[in-house]
Order: C-alpha cells, then sequence, then structure tokens
C-alpha cells in the first residue's frame, strides 16, 4: 500500500509502498519504538520513533506537521482505521501534504 515518507535529513517527502504493515513502518523509520497522532479525520496519522528526541543523533533533522510536536528523525503517513489496527493508504495527497510539513 501507498505511504509517505518524511526525511527532515533530506527535507523531502516522497511516496513509498508498504506490504509488511506496522513491520514496513518501522524499517522505514529505523527503530522499533513507534508512537502515532492523527492528522486528520479520516483515519490518516504519523508514524514516527517514540523516542526520537531521547535517541536525537546529529544530521537527522527535524519537522512540524501542522501544529503537531515536532518530530525528529524519519515518520511515515499512513491511513487507518479509527481503531488504528488496519491500515491502509492515505487520504491527504502528497501536495496537500507538503503544505502541511514544515522543516526545521
Amino acid at each position: 500500500m501507498q505511504a509517505f515518507l518524511i526525511d527532515p535529513a533530506e527535507k523531502q517527502i516522497s511516496v513509498v509502498e508498504i506490504d509488511d504493515g506496522l513491520q514496513g513502518v518501522r524499517r522505514l523509520i529505523g527503530f522499533d519504538s513507534i508512537d502515532a497522532d492523527e492528522i486528520g479525520d479520516e483515519g490518516d496519522r504519523l508514524y514516527f520513533d517514540e523516542s526520537c528526541f531521547i535517541r536525537e543523533r546529529e544530521g537527522t533533522g527535524r519537522f512540524q506537521l501542522d501544529r503537531l510536536a515536532p518530530v525528529s528523525g524519519r515518520a511515515v503517513v499512513i491511513g487507518g482505521d479509527p481503531a488504528g489496527k488496519a491500515l491502509r493508504a492515505p487520504v491527504v495527497t502528497l501536495a496537500a501534504l507538503r503544505t502541511r510539513v514544515r522543516f526545521a
């Protein structure tokens, strides 16, 4: 399924394919401990390293999506059901997401 990878080190948002659910999200982010915040009423979520600021490393970069707390390191935007158990392609478009992200 389609998802969006936010890479603040490169200051890019790109389309990626995830075929293995949350394991694929973990692989893209680079850590097993992930957390998520809702970013829309349609079930889209931002997945990121739960300990991103504790583990912060030089060169990882930071970004902010809307008014959420800033995130350090890579993150993934993907859709899901309200309970967060099933993943699906995000409703937000790449163009719309790019207007909502600010890189630090």
